[in-house]
């Protein structure tokens, strides 16, 4: 359970930059802090270094011609580059990427088995985590049998969370969990981070540019901006604040506002004065 007054910190970004291919430069000094049991998320618009901060975290920039070039990225006391991306996944850090990516020629339940290959605690843990999954996706234990390739957008995010769950992670980074579906599925998806935050104890980062869904479910949030961190804070007072109703949520003093009519360079100044 998160402890907001003592949080035992899990996972600490220190001052990173990021470059692709020896010439781009993507993170610009980005600072962040993961508490064990909470959920930590990571907001901002397309192209604002949310997916590369997560693929740093996770150690798979080197496929993508990426590298952190300066500063650290620790978890549980140990430097991540030290750590292939497959030793981090025994260590209990999982990423469900941005997209889905499920195998489409298998089943929604060998789907699920194949998040269980780095365990070593039997089949009968596995089968009993199975059941965990499904009561935490129903859909999933409806459509167990069907081709996941075959499944709708939302179903195939399930499959995905799961899968992570399968591997009994300490953290997962989930990349934009809601992109590209209905609202009322959003609504859902985040409804069960949370429970799965709270009934299991899996620590959450979240990079998502849905800044109104996830500060409703966060603890903590960092709002990124061309790769740099321009604010951080409780979820709630996040929520509360101006700048971020305005720029994110489209609200301001005079009530709802278009996300074109709210974006002025007055307010860009004075973020990143």
């Amino acid at each position: 359970m998160f402890d907001a007054d003592t949080p035992e910190t899990l996972l600490e970004v220190n001052n990173i930059e990021v470059i692709y291919n020896h010439v781009i430069l993507v993170l610009k000094g980005v600072s962040l802090s993961v508490p064990k049991g909470g959920i930590t998320a990571l907001l901002g618009g397309n192209g604002a270094g949310k997916t590369t901060t997560l693929k740093a975290i996770s150690n798979l920039l080197a496929s993508e011609r990426g590298e952190v070039t300066k500063g650290s990225i620790v978890y549980r006391g140990e430097r991540v580059a030290d750590r292939n991306p497959a030793a981090l996944v025994k260590r209990g850090v999982i990423q469900v990427m941005e997209g889905r990516h499920c195998f489409e020629h298998l089943t929604v339940e060998e789907n699920l088995l194949t998040g269980a290959y780095t365990r070593a605690d039997g089949t009968a843990a596995i089968k009993r985590d199975l059941e965990m999954v499904y009561d935490y996706f129903p859909r999933l234990r409806e459509r167990r049998k069907s081709q996941a390739g075959y499944t709708s957008g939302g179903e195939q995010q399930m499959v995905a969370m799961g899968r992570a769950l399968m591997s009994r992670p300490e953290m997962i980074l989930l990349d934009e969990p809601s992109m590209g579906l209905a609202p009322q599925l959003v609504e859902q998806i985040f409804q069960i981070v949370k429970a799965v935050n709270e009934g299991e104890g899996v620590t959450f980062l979240l990079a998502e540019q849905n800044t109104n869904v996830a500060l409703r479910y966060a603890h903590y949030g960092y709002i990124l901006e061309n790769g740099r961190i321009v604010m951080d804070g409780p979820a709630a007072a996040l929520r509360e604040n101006p700048d971020v109703k305005e720029f994110y949520l489209g609200m301001s003093d005079e009530g709802r506002k278009s996300f074109r009519d709210v974006r002025s360079y007055r307010r860009r100044k004075r973020w990143l004065a």
